[in-house]
């Protein structure tokens, strides 16, 4: 079986309570059926009907639904770099909703401040499963995925023109045929060093995507 990941990132960050009491969560479409996606997967619902019923009653129920912030290289969730819990995952349709709180551990505390900031993030769905491509070129997930997290948090690699807005406010990181031209990512690192000390955090942001590119 092989690791899969698939990324969204259409979820809303929502603030509940006050004081104390208030929390951060994510929540949106976390996995998707019948659907093939800009991966080339198709994920049958059936499959991952019986999966999700699987990870509610094991995981979510529990309070063991775990994510992490970033793109681990295998199925196991590090306890070190967990930042979210999940506390509900329905189907709707073809649809999985998810739901998940932002924890108060260090990856945690990292995410609540890069939203904070304006930095656009998405979540991806984490398993392993086989892989059988169809008569059209389709690669269909078998029925012995298994879902080990609804969700990551992760800077979404398919959407560069959303990640790059939250990364800055300037239009200088261009993209042609799916290459970042590092010329532009060097440009702006000078241009962000040259401003001092107080654009610490903007500087911090910028080295979080080159990392993420570099990776991809």
């Amino acid at each position: 079986m092989k690791l899969i990941t698939e990324e969204v990132s259409q979820v809303k960050f929502i603030t509940e309570g006050k004081g104390a009491k208030k929390k951060m969560y994510i929540e949106g479409v976390f996995l998707q059926g019948d659907l093939k996606n800009r991966n080339g997967r198709l994920y049958p619902v059936s499959t991952l009907t019986r999966e999700v019923n699987r990870y509610n009653e094991s995981f979510v129920q529990k309070g063991r639904a775990l994510g992490e912030l970033g793109h681990p290289e295998g199925p196991t969730v590090n306890l070190d770099r967990v930042s979210h819990k999940i506390t509900s995952l329905r189907q709707e349709g073809n649809n999985f909703i998810g739901k998940a709180q932002l924890l108060d551990t260090p990856m945690g505390k990292i995410a609540k401040s890069l939203i904070g900031e304006g930095v656009t993030l998405g979540v991806s769905s984490r398993g392993i499963g086989s892989l059988k491509e169809d008569r059209n070129g389709c690669k269909v997930v078998g029925e012995d995925f298994m879902l080990a997290t609804a969700a990551d948090i992760v800077a979404d690699p398919s959407a560069p023109d959303a990640f790059v807005s939250g990364i800055m406010e300037g239009k200088e990181w261009v993209w042609e045929g799916g290459i970042l031209r590092e010329q532009h990512a060097q440009n702006i690192k000078d241009r962000i060093n040259a401003l001092g000390g107080h654009q610490k955090l903007e500087e911090h942001k910028l080295n979080l995507f080159t990392e993420f590119i570099s990776n991809l």
